[in-house]
């Protein structure tokens, strides 16, 4: 909808163009958020194996850092996934393919949420 009626003005492509490079910003945004939390983590987890091993755990608290900069990552993919698709692909196929999208991607954001915390995301916190 929103397609038709821009491309029905003169400027059309340009807006187009302008929403298609916006959806590629959050994805590059997605991208540097979770390399620079990968190397962040690592470099961290690193530095302190190395320079405290005998304090607390360590590969649990990597394990901690990279799942939530994933969690935010897809977050923010599944953010430029709907921008593309309800701006400018709005068609029967590129709906289904967002829901199929998002499916995984919640799907997978899930499991971190299990491997992070040891529980669902619907059951309560554990306390402790």
């Amino acid at each position: 909808m929103l397609y038709n009626l821009i491309a029905s003005t003169g400027s059309g492509s340009t807006i187009l163009e302008w929403i298609d490079i916006a959806a590629q910003v959050i994805e590059l945004l997605a991208v540097v958020i979770i390399g620079v939390a990968i190397f962040y983590a690592t470099g961290r987890y690193l530095l302190h194996a190395v320079v405290r091993p005998e304090e607390g755990d360590h590969y649990q608290d990597l394990k901690v850092r990279l799942g939530k900069a994933l969690l935010l990552g897809l977050e923010i993919l599944v953010a430029a996934d709907i921008v593309r698709t309800v701006a400018l692909e709005a068609t029967l196929q590129s709906v289904l393919v967002l829901g199929l999208l998002v499916l995984i991607r919640t799907f997978l954001s899930w499991a971190l949420v299990v491997e992070i915390e040891g529980r669902w995301p619907w059951q309560p916190a554990r306390e402790g």
